[in-house]
C-alpha cells in the first residue's frame, strides 16, 4: 500500500532563497519520506551541481514495507528503446579495405537491460518515488495544455522523430559520382531521444545520435549511434527516462516538482548527476585528434571512429583536467593558428559568462571572466584575427519565473541587446568593448572580420524574430533574415544590413579555411516553412544574390556543410572551389539521401541513398584521413 501527498504553495518572490531539506525515516511496519523542495540546476549550463532555490514545496509519501519480492515496475512505462546491441566490426587493415557489417535482424533489436543495482531500501524507495510521479506530478502537467514548444506531438514528428542505432553498412547506392577529392567521413549530430517522452518535450531534449558517413574511392558506407553520456546511460539502465528536460518539462510549478523528484531520487543513490546531465546532441568539432559532441548543458563528450566506420562514445573530455564548466556547441577553431576558442555560461551564479582558448597541442589556458549582470543564452559567438565577439542578447534565464508558473527562458524587452569585442589573448575582460545593437538576436553567427580602413568589426548572422520563438510559443511566424551587423568599438554604436530580404535562412557556414577574415559566400538552409528545411542557399554577402538549390516535393533536409576542395587557405576568386554536403528525407517515400552539391554551380554531382531514415538534425563536420589516423 502506498499512500501520497503533494502539498504545492508558491512563494511569489524572485529574490527568496529556498531552503530544501530532504528527510527518511522507517519504523517497524513503514518507510517515511519527505522533501522539501529541493530543485538542483539540472538542465542549464551551470559550473556546479549545486541547489538552487525553491521554497513551500513538498511532496510526503508513506509506504508499506513490502515482501522481500522486488516490487511490481511502475505502471507508466515508455516504449522499446531506439537502441540495438552493436555487432562485432572486424577492423580492416586500411580504410579502403572494410568488411561488411550485416545489420541484425529484427528481433535482435532490442536490447536488455539487467536494470539497476539498487539495494532493498532503494526499490522501495524507488517505487514511492515513482508513485508520486504518476499519481501527483503527472496529473499537476496535466492541467495545462502544452505548448507547440514542449508538445511531442508536434516536436518529434514525421522525420523529428527518433530512430534506432545502425550498424556499419558498407558498398551504399550511389547516383553520379562522388568527387575524387572527396574522402574522409561526414558527421552530423542530432537529438534522438531513447524513450518516449513522459512529460512536455523540445526537439532540444533528445539524446545525442551521431550519423557518419564514409566516403572513400568513390564508395561510401554509413552507421549512426547514441553518444554514451552519463544521462543517457543512467536511463538505459533504469529503463525511463528520468533526468529532467530542461526545456521540455521545466516550465512552471510542474517544473519546480519535477526537479524536487529529481534531486530526491539523486540523495538517495538513484540517479547520478555528479559526472553531468548533458545530451551531447547538437554540435561536433573535430580537434586535436579528438571528435567532439556537444551541447552547452555540460562538457564535451570524445567521440571515436573506428576504422571499419562505426562510433565509439570514449567518454566525458575536460582538457586534463582543466575545463570544470560546460562549453557551449560551437567552439570556433582558427583555420591559421590551429587554436580553438570557446564560452562557457551558468544560468544560477556568477560569474555567469566565461571565455577560454586552448592550443593546438590541447593546452588551455585559464578562463577569463565576462562581466554580465544576468545569465544570458548565448549558443553561438565569433572570432575574427585578433579578436573574440561574444553576444549579449536578450534571451535571458530567469529561473524563478518557474515560481510564477512560466518559462525559465525569457525574452527581455527592456534589454538592449549588445556585442563585446575582447582581444583574443587577454587573461582579462578589463579591455572588452561592448557595442550596442538594439533588438538583435542571432541564434548562430556565421563569421566576423576586421575592418582595417575602418576600425569596424563586421559581423555575419541571422537576426531572429521574435527571439525567444524557439523556446516559447507567442503566435508570431518565426523569421530569420542574414544579415551584416558594422560593430564600432570607438563610438560603442553599430548599424545593420540585411543581406538577403524576404527569405529565412538559418544553420550554415562560410568557407571554414577563412572562418575569422572577410568572405564573400555563406551556405545556409532556406528554412521554409519553419522549421523545415526546403533547400540550401549560396549567398554573395556583398551583393546579395541568392542561388539556390531545391530539394524538390516533399523533401526536406538540414544544415549545409560546406567541404573545401583544399585544406589551405583559399585565394579569393577560389573562396567556393568545393562542395556542400548535407541530409535530404523523402517524406513520402522515408527515404533519406546524401547529398553532394557543387559549391560553385550549386548542381547536384552525386547522392548516397542510405540505409536508415536520418531524422532533421543539427550541426557536423568532417574529418579527413589524415585526421582519422591521427585519432587519440
Amino acid at each position: 500500500m502506498i499512500s501520497s501527498s503533494l502539498s504545492y504553495k508558491p512563494f511569489h518572490s524572485h529574490s527568496t532563497a529556498y531552503a530544501p531539506t530532504i528527510q527518511c525515516s522507517r519504523d517497524a511496519q513503514r518507510l517515511h519520506l519527505s522533501t522539501d523542495a529541493v530543485l538542483p540546476p539540472l538542465g542549464f549550463p551551470s559550473h556546479s551541481n549545486r541547489n538552487f532555490s525553491g521554497r513551500n514545496l513538498a511532496i510526503r509519501c508513506s509506504v508499506a514495507a513490502p515482501s522481500p519480492s522486488p516490487p511490481s515496475p511502475p505502471a507508466l512505462l515508455p516504449k522499446l528503446p531506439y537502441l540495438i546491441p552493436s555487432p562485432p566490426v572486424t577492423a580492416p587493415d586500411s580504410w579502403s579495405q572494410r568488411e561488411v557489417a550485416k545489420p541484425p535482424s529484427a528481433a535482435g533489436l532490442e536490447k536488455k537491460s539487467s536494470g539497476p543495482k539498487w539495494n532493498f531500501a532503494q526499490r522501495v524507495i524507488a517505487s514511492a518515488l515513482d508513485a508520486v510521479e504518476n499519481a501527483i506530478i503527472a496529473p499537476l502537467e496535466r492541467q495545462h495544455p502544452l505548448p507547440k514548444t514542449a508538445d511531442p506531438a508536434v516536436q518529434i514528428a514525421g522525420n523529428f522523430s527518433p530512430v534506432r542505432e545502425h550498424p556499419v553498412e558498407h558498398d551504399l547506392p550511389v547516383s553520379g559520382c562522388i568527387p575524387e577529392c572527396i574522402s574522409g567521413v561526414y558527421v552530423r549530430n542530432g537529438a534522438n531521444p531513447l524513450f518516449d517522452p513522459v512529460a512536455g518535450h523540445h526537439f532540444f531534449d533528445g539524446d545525442g545520435m551521431v550519423h557518419a558517413v564514409s566516403l572513400d574511392g568513390g564508395r561510401a558506407s554509413y552507421a549512426c549511434r547514441f553518444t554514451r553520456t552519463h544521462r543517457f546511460v543512467q536511463e538505459e539502465t533504469i529503463g525511463r527516462p528520468i533526468f529532467p528536460k530542461a526545456i521540455g518539462e521545466l516550465h512552471g510549478h510542474a517544473g519546480i516538482a519535477r526537479l524536487a523528484l529529481f534531486q530526491a531520487r539523486a540523495l538517495f543513490g538513484l540517479v547520478d548527476a555528479s559526472q553531468g546531465i548533458g545530451v551531447a546532441n547538437a554540435g561536433l568539432v573535430y580537434f586535436n585528434g579528438r571528435l567532439l559532441a556537444m551541447s552547452e548543458d555540460d562538457l564535451p563528450y570524445h567521440v571515436r571512429l573506428t576504422p571499419a566506420g562505426d562510433l565509439q562514445t570514449v567518454g566525458r573530455f575536460d582538457f586534463d583536467g582543466h575545463l570544470v564548466s560546460s562549453m557551449i556547441a560551437h567552439p570556433k577553431v582558427d583555420p591559421v593558428s590551429g587554436e580553438l576558442f570557446a564560452l562557457s555560461y551558468d544560468v544560477l551564479r556568477q560569474p555567469y559568462l566565461r571565455y577560454f582558448h586552448v592550443s593546438p597541442d590541447g593546452t588551455k589556458a585559464p578562463d577569463v571572466e565576462i562581466p554580465l549582470d544576468q545569465p544570458t543564452m548565448i549558443h553561438d559567438f565569433a572570432i575574427t584575427n585578433n579578436f573574440v565577439v561574444v553576444p549579449d542578447h536578450q534571451v535571458v534565464f530567469r529561473l524563478q519565473e518557474m515560481v510564477c508558473g512560466g518559462s525559465p527562458v525569457v525574452y527581455d524587452k527592456e534589454k538592449t541587446a549588445r556585442f563585446g569585442i575582447l582581444p583574443k589573448y587577454d587573461s582579462d575582460a578589463s579591455n572588452i568593448r561592448w557595442v550596442d545593437a538594439p533588438d538583435c538576436f542571432c541564434f548562430h553567427l556565421w563569421n566576423a572580420w576586421e575592418e582595417p580602413e575602418t576600425g569596424e568589426v563586421v559581423v555575419i548572422g541571422s537576426c531572429m524574430t521574435p527571439p525567444d520563438s524557439i523556446f516559447n510559443e507567442n503566435g508570431e511566424p518565426l523569421k530569420a533574415v542574414l544579415s551584416e551587423i558594422c560593430l564600432n568599438p570607438s563610438t560603442g554604436t553599430s548599424t545593420r544590413r540585411t543581406i538577403a530580404p524576404g527569405i529565412t535562412l538559418e544553420a550554415g557556414m562560410v568557407n571554414r579555411n577563412l572562418l575569422g577574415r572577410k568572405t564573400r559566400f555563406a551556405y545556409l538552409a532556406v528554412v521554409e516553412p519553419w522549421p523545415k528545411v526546403s533547400g540550401v542557399a549560396k549567398v554573395d554577402l556583398t551583393t546579395g544574390e541568392v542561388r539556390k538549390f531545391e530539394y524538390g516535393p516533399s523533401c526536406f533536409g538540414g544544415e549545409p556543410y560546406f567541404l573545401p576542395r583544399n585544406s589551405s587557405c583559399p585565394s579569393p576568386e577560389a573562396e567556393d572551389d568545393g562542395h556542400v554536403l548535407t541530409f535530404m528525407h523523402n517524406e513520402k517515400t522515408s527515404e533519406s539521401e546524401l547529398l553532394i552539391i557543387n559549391a560553385a554551380t550549386m548542381q547536384l554531382e552525386a547522392s548516397i541513398k542510405l540505409p536508415s531514415r536520418v531524422p532533421y538534425g543539427f550541426h557536423g563536420t568532417f574529418i579527413t584521413p589524415k585526421d582519422l589516423a591521427n585519432q587519440v
